[in-house]
């Protein structure tokens, strides 16, 4: 790759199967023209990017062609028979396009310097994915692969903030962790960067093993193996066997580093060929935690041993279970020669720490928002952080989805340990109320129990219940929306 952008000559050879690429002929006006960012979806698109018109379950991005070149898109990777479908639309457009063939370059000597580039392709997902092959291929960073069943988007953000005291680092945004948005990642990858830090998820067996074999990652992080996408793999056993995958796919040369606490994740040890680097609680973690102290929304504190020496961590993260994130990128640290300044700089970055939110509520009181996602585990540390605050302590809490055959223990693990922390339970959707069960028969006032079946009712519900001095951790599954139910709740800067 020429250069420190992504050009338009590289992505019209990249996208062309191997097997068969052909360098296009391209006309001086457009030799040497870039192309800006890569997204999926056509509400993100800015002046100069590349769209990929992808299919997916609930819509297609083909039908958002006319906004996507309204919006001044560059270029976009389509279907030849999507566009031509929808011409007699583009065609009423102001701005120029043109079908590009990327094997010839065909179409590009006759559109204007400012038509936004239609390039076919046999199928949008299957060309940025050999593209983004092709763009890594001529890079050289250290890819670091995360994964596990919760925690990866945390560990993503903390491990880039290490690795960037020593490394040029890049990290995929939000949670781009499936087929279609890891490449995207890969692509915003330029010469300069030493570093690269991808969040790889899953949805199927084999897909942490297809994204491993896009990004060619030489450190890989295991944080967990839990119930979440149960629903799908059937067991814990084909879930952890999934995870491996990571592993299986690191060079010999590489590090493979684990969660020590986590029995299935241990055991991933033998399914690699990398070196293997260990963290947690466990007396034979190679980086091993003690004295571990939670000061509440103040942070926590721990001592970090290793190799004989051992140094005390104050940091901005909340619960004592972010300790296992911290460890996982103080390990990612470690293997790649980081000092324990350089670490502990990058885990002391307030900037990238916890995805939960302190707010305050209009009548007093102090809202922890969680409301990413939720799984038993990452419910019931969260409740053990609530546990920490004084006052009342009232938990919102949503269905907890894709746990198959695991929900109802799952949902009723949550509600017997919210029974010993909270004052007052509210639970949202038809699977928590199976939290609301438990909680009641584990010894909370049923008069404390409120179960509701929308964000709406929640809201109603605990607009008159809340008083000042409340501390309110809300939390569900992301497609219960729950953080709609924190925004009402939320007094508003102007009103402070």
């Amino acid at each position: 790759m020429e250069g420190d952008v992504l050009r338009l000559s590289e992505v019209l050879y990249g996208v062309q199967p191997r097997w068969a690429r052909a360098l296009p002929h391209l006309p001086p006006q457009w030799q040497g023209v870039q192309l800006g960012e890569v997204v999926t979806d056509s509400r993100d698109v800015e002046p100069g990017g590349l769209f990929l018109a992808l299919q997916g379950e609930r819509t297609d991005g083909h039908l958002f062609l006319a906004d996507v070149i309204a919006g001044g898109a560059r270029a976009a990777l389509v279907t030849r028979a999507a566009v031509e479908a929808q011409q007699a639309t583009l065609r009423r457009l102001e701005r120029p396009w043109v079908l590009v063939d990327p094997a010839t370059g065909a179409g590009l000597a006759e559109a204007p310097a400012d038509a936004c580039l239609l390039i076919a392709v046999d199928d949008p997902l299957m060309a940025v994915q050999r593209l983004a092959v092709y763009h890594r291929g001529q890079l050289t960073p250290t890819v670091v692969g995360i994964t596990g069943s919760v925690g990866k988007t945390s560990v993503k953000e903390v491990t880039a903030a290490v690795l960037g005291r020593r490394f040029r680092t890049l990290k995929s945004k939000r949670s781009f962790n499936s087929e279609a948005t890891l490449p995207t990642s890969l692509l915003r990858l330029r010469p300069h960067h030493e570093a690269v830090v991808l969040e790889m998820g899953m949805w199927a067996a084999g897909e942490i093993r297809f994204l491993a074999g896009l990004a060619r990652p030489t450190v890989g992080i295991v944080t967990n193996v839990g119930p979440t996408h149960l629903e799908r793999l059937g067991s814990i056993e084909a879930i952890a066997h999934a995870k491996a995958e990571l592993p299986e796919s690191l060079p010999a040369e590489g590090w493979c580093i684990l969660n020590a606490d986590d029995p299935l994740v241990a055991a991933m040890a033998k399914r690699t060929r990398a070196r293997v680097f260990t963290f947690g609680c466990s007396p034979t973690a190679d980086l091993r935690a003690e004295h571990i102290e939670s000061f509440g929304l103040d942070g926590i504190a721990f001592e970090a041993h290793h190799a004989g020496s051992s140094v005390t961590l104050r940091l901005p993260m909340l619960g004592r279970h972010s300790v296992y994130t911290a460890m996982a990128a103080a390990s990612a640290g470690l293997v790649l020669g980081l000092s324990w300044e350089e670490i502990a700089a990058g885990l002391q970055d307030s900037s990238v720490q916890s995805r939960v939110a302190v707010v305050s509520a209009a009548n007093g009181a102090i809202i922890i928002d969680d409301t990413y996602n939720a799984a038993p585990f990452s419910t019931v540390a969260a409740l053990d952080l609530l546990a920490e605050m004084p006052g009342r302590k009232i938990a919102v809490l949503g269905d907890m989805l894709e746990l198959g055959s695991a929900s109802a223990a799952g949902h009723r693990q949550v509600g017997e340990h919210a029974a010993t922390v909270v004052t007052h339970l509210v639970t949202v959707g038809p699977q928590a109320e199976m939290i609301a069960s438990a909680a009641r028969a584990s010894g909370l006032p049923a008069d404390h129990v409120l179960t509701c079946t929308t964000n709406a009712d929640a809201i109603t519900a605990l607009t008159p219940l809340l008083q000042a001095g409340d501390y309110v951790l809300v939390k569900g599954s992301r497609a219960l929306e729950l953080e709609q139910l924190v925004a009402a709740l939320q007094i508003r800067p102007e009103e402070e």
